[in-house]
């Protein structure tokens, strides 16, 4: 569980997040959703740890995240996966050197333990076999699961994801967000998605904060999303002049 308290962040003279209030549930998928310049990207480097916030405090669990010491930021770290837009893969490693990298970071495993790890969150997304495979020889879809199994392989508490679904075609967005879910409950993870995909909204969004122009504007769960009367909500879901169109059709 990560709690934020009246979280504020300027740029200057521009307030970008004006007190936000919000709970990431444990064993559930956040989502952070909202137009752009809503906040949703300060708001997560924010809770990674990118940007300090200029008010607010930020608890994992019962820890204050920006009054750790050196010592206590470090064992936190390597219970955070993270998830980037880009997939960040390294293109000059393999898949097994890629997944293998957090390892060899912050822990002292054998060799032989680190392998079995690889193998184990491969199979975990699907993925059994790629392990010499360099990201340019595998799909978009493929490159997303493998940043999904390095974000894993420490088992974390937390799971960060930047747009997961960012340059997917809806068919491969679908099963990336299915994994994502299941690992969440799987492994009882505090997972927190920023996205602006409906469909990640409506098939997976167990706790959901709308932000509206740095502010908590609503929230709640993917099954009261189409019966809120909250106006920003409504404008956000029909944003796109073909579900304007739906919307209209269905209110005649």
């Amino acid at each position: 569980m990560i709690k934020i308290s009246n979280i504020h962040k300027s740029f200057g003279e521009n307030e970008v997040l004006k007190g936000i209030d919000f709970v990431f549930e444990q064993g559930k998928t956040n989502l952070i959703i909202g137009k752009s310049g809503a906040g949703k990207t300060v708001l997560l480097k924010i809770l990674v740890g990118l940007f300090k916030p200029s008010k607010g405090t930020v608890l994992y669990s019962d820890l204050d995240f920006f009054n750790l010491t050196k010592k206590q930021l470090t064992e936190l770290r390597k219970e955070v996966g993270m998830l980037f837009q880009g997939n960040a893969l390294f293109d000059s490693m393999t898949v097994e050197e890629n997944i293998r990298f957090p390892m060899d970071m912050f822990t002292s495993m054998t060799t032989k333990e680190k392998q079995m790890n690889v193998n184990r969150v491969l199979e975990r997304v699907s993925m059994t076999g790629i392990n010499a495979k360099f990201p340019s020889e595998i799909s978009g879809g493929m490159q997303k699961r493998v940043g999904i199994a390095r974000a894993i392989v420490l088992n974390p508490k937390y799971l960060f994801c930047d747009e997961p679904n960012s340059g997917l075609d809806p068919k491969t967005s679908i099963t990336i967000d299915d994994l994502i879910s299941q690992i969440t409950k799987e492994y009882n993870i505090t997972t927190v998605i920023n996205t602006h995909d409906m469909n990640s909204v409506m098939e997976i969004g167990d706790n959901i904060c709308l932000l509206e122009l740095g502010k908590l504007a609503w929230q709640g769960r993917k099954e009261e999303v189409l019966d809120t009367k909250n106006e920003d909500l409504h404008n956000f879901i029909f944003a796109s002049p073909f579900l304007q169109r739906l919307k209209n059709q269905a209110l005649k």
